[in-house]
């Protein structure tokens, strides 16, 4: 019904400390970042790909089954109060949980992705030495 919106909202709020992360980030003086360090503002950029994909994805799959509509109150589920009922509690238990498995999947490649830079720059330093 609206379990996107739990996704989607997750999705604004990282874009937004993505937003602030990038910016101090770029302040950094270039001598001061590791070159073959993967950047915060990246790894948050992936989340928010994953996000913001998902819950259109989402809103579209509920578009065409006819729980969303052009119309007030544009969520069919809040045409009665039971429906409305059963749309928390499906964005509570349903939404947060792919909320949270989208997340940590984010959390496994983005360590995945650490370790991966990791290894090359370990790479990288043993052919620069003699």
């Amino acid at each position: 019904m609206a379990c996107f919106l739990v996704s989607a909202a997750e999705a604004v709020v990282t874009t937004v400390v993505m937003k602030q992360v990038k910016k101090r980030e770029d302040k950094t003086p270039a001598a001061e970042r590791d070159e073959h360090k993967i950047p915060l503002s990246r790894k948050l950029k992936w989340l928010n790909n994953m996000l913001w994909g998902g819950s259109a994805l989402l809103a579209l799959e509920h578009v065409w089954h006819g729980e969303i509509v052009p119309w007030y109150p544009f969520l069919t589920a809040m045409a009665t109060p039971e429906g409305t009922v059963q749309m928390l509690r499906e964005m509570a238990t349903v939404g947060v949980a792919m909320a949270v498995a989208v997340t940590g999947v984010w959390a496994v490649a983005a360590l995945g992705a650490d370790r991966i830079a990791a290894r090359r720059r370990g790479m990288i330093e043993m052919e620069e030495k003699p």
